[in-house]
């Protein structure tokens, strides 16, 4: 999965980062002006927009307001400093989908984000499944059956993001976005080794779900027909 944080606050934007890397397993971009911020959502593709309330340039809701009117429907969480209850209602009401107050606990912090994306995805169960494959989102565990199979975090979140889209193709510069920063372009040559590690650990435990190769196009994940 992708964030983008925007926060004026360099060292507190880098702890968050470096939060939801480790915690949450997520690539993400830090913007520190709200235009900057906006010019960035509008531009690219995220599964989630983390922004201060009071920022330089534009305020954090602002940048709701936009994003709202122009049909982007991309969780949004909203870090403020202000827990008035009007105020909280106001931020709602433009399209925000949660908020914390500062100061606010990582672990938390971690865990809205997790369910925001989850339901952003249309998956508001932390348990996602594709034939026998199943994967519980809070535990980052994979497993066909009972049978746990054990992944690099890498091959993980390409899982992850595959069973969030059963059956669609899924084009490698896509993917490469998701699991990286701007540095995507550094890993654009392994990928391919990822995926074949992938399937080669999920042949290895029984499951029958392929990560197919569509030719010029990308990848698909393939849940094999219900025996009857």
């Amino acid at each position: 999965m992708r964030v983008l944080i925007i926060e004026d606050e360099i060292r507190l934007a880098a702890n968050i980062a470096a939060a939801l890397r480790q915690g949450a397993g997520v690539a993400v971009d830090c913007a520190h002006d709200g235009r900057e911020g906006l010019a960035l959502a509008e531009a690219e593709h995220y599964d989630l927009l983390l922004l201060d309330l009071m920022l330089p340039g534009l305020d954090g809701l602002s940048i709701v307001r936009r994003a709202r009117a122009r049909g982007d429907r991309t969780p949004i969480l909203v870090l403020t400093a202000r827990d008035e209850r009007s105020h909280v209602v106001t931020l709602l009401n433009a399209g925000a989908d949660d908020y914390l107050t500062k100061p606010f606990d990582l672990g938390e912090l971690i865990a809205r984000v997790k369910a925001l994306i989850r339901r952003g995805k249309g998956a508001a169960d932390s348990l996602l499944t594709v034939g026998r494959l199943s994967m519980n989102a809070v535990e980052q565990t994979v497993r066909c059956g009972r049978l746990l199979i054990e992944l690099s975090p890498t091959e993980y979140r390409i899982l992850e993001y595959l069973m969030f889209r059963p059956r669609a193709i899924v084009s490698k510069r896509e993917l490469l976005e998701h699991l990286y920063d701007y540095t995507w372009e550094h890993h654009s040559n392994v990928i391919e080794a990822h995926v074949s590690n992938l399937r080669k650990r999920l042949r290895a435990a029984g499951e029958e779900a392929m990560v197919e190769t569509v030719r010029g196009r990308g990848y698909r994940l393939e849940a094999p027909e219900p025996k009857l």
